[in-house]
């Protein structure tokens, strides 16, 4: 547990703490608070009675607000001193007022539910701040008891003081858990405790003070706000909360400051769940007219839930005055922070705003049950007797004086309005129309889609098998004629010869004839088997035209061979790419490859593994000035070329560490430009695709997304990078993989000239498919890379570089824009929220994100950002839009 550098653990040390006892209902102990015999389990017919200052009538009022002041006993220094207090505040108690002196003649009066003298017991505190709350919560109501106030003025005291010396001193949380055990059945009731620090806006366990960072969950459902990585312990006696909130007391950041000796540095919340049961009221009601009777059914048990938060807060401070410095100055800014977190909701609920500010600090998160609905909050202002305190005893009840009007607020919050619940149904029907609309029309579309794609292959097939007949017929009938040609040559060269032969010699005899005749015959043979080729190729052309014929008819499956065809090519069009892309970097590579000698290879390879494991070393060793160890010297020593050439070598170990080494220097602005020049990119690109090791497909891509960050996006790009990220994308499942791919992919996006490449060789569909995984660290990248590519499209829009929608909503990204834009991680959050704005600002896609129902985000984010430059952007976008101007006046939305 971290603490500051001049304070310690509050109440002693951490040694010095007691083990708790083990939790049994024979430590339970007897109270002051009323006990009752449980011998039926029913809920009580009637409430206990309020003291005279808080009337049952006031409590009853859902939300009910109550605020009390409470001025702090002197102690034995200020007795000392004989410090006088009341010369600027007067204190009325009879009259609950509170005079606040501005100068002798000038004074301006407060009223507040209860005002609490110096003398004011420590019961009567309790009685009169929390026992109503107590009770509230034993009947089912949530409820809330505060302390605020400057440092030094008793909000400890009064909410945690244990009263080990005097048990008359005990405070509020010790109190009330002494009323809750009294009135709970051990047999059928259960009561759990968690106690919580909010430290530097930090969540820690103060009774497991490793648990240190705790998330808080809230009930998309019912807002209810809950905190599960917090220790839950079952509370049976009071023995055992004594010894519960003493260990966390000793747990808790103290220091010692001008103001106060031990001064709280964190926000103590202490967190009591109570869980009672009860029988039927049926069963209840006959039981009671006839305790005699054995005759009755089991009655079915109700389960009633309820929670109880005792919040000591931080003491507000002013720094010239408590005289904080180095980390306490820090934990002062942060205390006061969120004091003015809490200050800002209260106003809001004062002031009856549309906008309450909850997420500003996890303590308004923390508090969100406890303004509001049916939960009972009581607070108690502390105001010191010192003259020290007066400087902020104003601010102080001013503070009270807000809270007091959350209460007229939430009364007439509860009034019904018919207007406005008619205005809100008849949002929530055109709302639920324009859904409907959007889904029709997607489902049209869709139908449209399908249809236009089966109509384009019907047509591309009908018009490739048109060709491939016509060129097979003519192909058919140029062999025919050529045949025919040659032949008719050969036949007139033959007859010329023997006329020629005839009439030189003058005798011709019969066996010359003979042979002349035969070769006649001969040619005659030949034609006559290139008439029944020609015949039997015009056959085969009838047949494919007949089977052409039957092919096209309705239901001779051609849509499964118009797939199957569709598909072949596509695989040969992809193994083409592949191939082209591999011999590229194969080109690249043995441009790269040295002629050195097997032996000079394997020395090298042999220095460079003690190098490595000499760099190991040292970045294991902690060096002097507390910096890394660097890896500079290896660098020097082998050289970039040596260390790129063992990217290729066949053992496994020396391949990851150079892949390391490179991964690195990468990381260093100064060497990427030489890690370029030397070839290392396309050797990066080459492990990236050849390798199925998934450490050096990590570190490779981890050292890709380095060199994406600069000037090396187009090299990249012309080496198929983009390609490659992509098929890794699709491949890889350990998260940490898809973050470096995805954040280079990111890097790229932000590039306005590979806007068209990323989304033609697949980035955009790489980069949301990669969601799929659902790790934190990958959405967050792949939300920056959506908000990188939107930001572009907008930039060149508007400077008229493009028209059309948006490259991301034709590939189907709006769904998941609006599904993630209220996503509970900050980083994704915010990309998403400005993607979403910058998508808007391109008039052409307003119809697209209304009917995909980005526009109720815009108009959330325009409200509820906790970003004021995102909010002013969202209405900014939402006023300068005709189309979105026009939708929200149709649905009534004001922005």
């Amino acid at each position: 547990m971290a603490s500051s550098c001049n304070g310690g653990f509050r109440n002693g040390s951490s040694s010095a703490q007691r083990p708790l006892k083990p939790l049994t209902a024979s430590n339970l102990k007897s109270t002051s608070f009323k006990s009752r015999v449980h011998s039926s389990h029913a809920p009580p017919p009637f409430r206990r009675s309020y003291p005279s200052n808080f009337s049952a009538a006031a409590d009853g009022v859902p939300g009910r607000v109550r605020v009390a002041v409470r001025l702090r006993p002197r102690n034995a220094e200020e007795l000392a001193a004989d410090a006088d207090f009341a010369d600027c505040v007067e204190l009325q108690p009879e009259l609950k007022r509170l005079k606040l002196r501005k100068n002798n003649w000038d004074a301006d009066t407060y009223e507040f539910d209860d005002v609490l003298t110096e003398f004011a017991s420590q019961k009567r505190v309790y009685e009169v701040v929390a026992k109503p709350v107590v009770e509230s919560v034993l009947d089912g109501y949530n409820g809330t008891v505060m302390a605020y106030g400057q440092t030094g003025t008793g909000k400890t005291f009064t909410l945690g003081h244990l009263g080990d010396d005097d048990t008359a001193s005990r405070g509020i949380m010790v109190r009330a858990m002494e009323d809750v055990l009294a009135d709970i059945s051990p047999e059928t009731d259960s009561v759990s405790v968690s106690y919580l620090q909010l430290y530097m806006e930090a969540v820690q366990d103060l009774l497991v003070p490793a648990n240190d960072n705790i998330s808080i969950v809230e009930d998309p459902k019912t807002g209810d706000v809950s905190v599960p990585g917090a220790t839950v312990v079952q509370i049976r006696d009071q023995q055992s909360i004594v010894e519960l909130l003493r260990l966390g007391e000793a747990n808790r950041i103290a220091a010692n400051t001008k103001l106060n000796t031990e001064s709280s540095r964190s926000h103590a919340i202490l967190m009591v769940h109570v869980k009672r049961s009860f029988p039927g009221r049926e069963d209840a009601l006959s039981s009671e007219i006839d305790n005699a009777s054995h005759l009755v059914k089991p009655s079915k048990l109700i389960v009633r839930k309820s929670k109880l938060v005792l919040v000591d807060l931080a003491g507000s401070e002013r720094v010239h005055k408590s005289g904080s410095e180095g980390h306490m100055l820090e934990e002062a800014k942060s205390i006061n922070l969120s004091l003015s977190a809490l200050g800002k909701c209260i106003n809001a609920l004062a002031e009856n705003s549309s906008h309450v500010p909850i997420r500003d600090s996890k303590l308004t998160r923390l508090l969100k049950d406890s303004f509001g609905g049916t939960a009972r909050t009581s607070l108690i202002v502390t105001i010191g007797p010192s003259p020290r305190h007066r400087g902020e005893t104003s601010s102080t009840i001013l503070f009270g004086q807000r809270a007091m009007k959350v209460e007229n607020m939430l009364k007439i919050k509860e009034e019904f309005d018919y207007k406005s619940l008619s205005r809100k149904l008849e949002i929530q029907v055109d709302k639920l129309i324009a859904e409907n609309e959007r889904q029709q029309k997607a489902f049209d579309n869709e139908v449209e889609r399908i249809n236009q794609e089966a109509q384009n292959r019907i047509s591309e097939v009908e018009r490739n098998f048109a060709e491939a007949l016509e060129k097979e017929r003519l192909k058919c009938q140029m062999e025919y004629m050529e045949s025919v040609k040659e032949l008719e040559e050969k036949l007139v060269a033959n007859q010329q010869r023997h006329d020629c032969d005839g009439f030189i010699n003058g005798n011709c005899d019969g066996k010359e004839l003979g042979s002349v005749s035969e070769e006649v015959s001969e040619l005659r043979k030949l034609l006559q088997n290139e008439i029944q080729l020609r015949k039997a190729a015009e056959d085969d052309l009838n047949k494919l035209k007949s089977q052409f014929e039957q092919f096209m008819q309705p239901g001779a499956g051609g849509d499964t061979e118009i797939i199957r065809l569709h598909k072949i090519l596509e695989d040969e069009a992809y193994k083409k790419k592949s191939l082209e892309e591999e011999v590229a970097i194969l080109q690249s590579q043995l441009l790269q490859l040295t002629f050195e000698a097997g032996q000079a290879k394997e020395s090298l390879e042999r220095s460079v593994d003690s190098r490595m494991s000499q760099a190991r070393h040292l970045q294991f060793k902690e060096p002097v000035n507390g910096q890394k160890a660097p890896i500079a010297p290896l660098y020097e020593h082998v050289g970039l070329q040596k260390i790129l050439s063992l990217l290729e070598s066949e053992d496994a170990n020396v391949r990851i560490h150079a892949v390391k080494v490179v991964a690195n220097l990468a990381a260093e602005e100064a060497n990427q430009e030489k890690i370029v020049e030397s070839g290392g990119l396309t050797s990066l690109l080459m492990l990236l695709r050849s390798f199925e090791d998934e450490t050096i497909r990590r570190v490779a891509a981890g050292a890709i997304a380095n060199l994406a960050m600069n000037a090396n996006q187009e090299l990249i790009m012309v080496q198929g990078g983009i390609s490659l990220l992509s098929m890794t994308a699709a491949d890889a499942e350990d998260p940490q993989t898809l973050r470096m791919v995805a954040g280079a992919i990111a890097n790229l996006c932000g590039n306005d000239k590979l806007q068209m490449k990323l989304r033609s060789e697949g980035g955009i569909r790489a980069l949301l498919g990669m969601e799929r995984c659902g790790h934190p660290d990958v959405l967050s990248q792949v939300a920056r890379g959506i908000a990188n590519f939107a930001k572009c499209e907008s930039r060149a829009s508007t400077q008229g570089l493009k028209s059309g929608r948006s490259l991301l909503i034709e590939d189907g990204a709006l769904p998941w824009i609006v599904q993630n834009a209220n996503n509970e991680a900050a980083p994704i959050r915010r990309h998403i929220e400005l993607a979403l704005c910058h998508l808007a600002q391109q008039e052409v896609n307003a119809k697209e994100m209304i009917s995909g129902g980005a526009l109720w985000e815009l108009v959330r984010i325009s409200r509820d950002c906790s970003r004021e430059d995102i909010r002013t952007l969202a209405r900014r976008t939402l006023n300068s839009s005709s189309t979105f101007r026009s939708e929200m006046r149709r649905l009534r939305i004001e922005c």
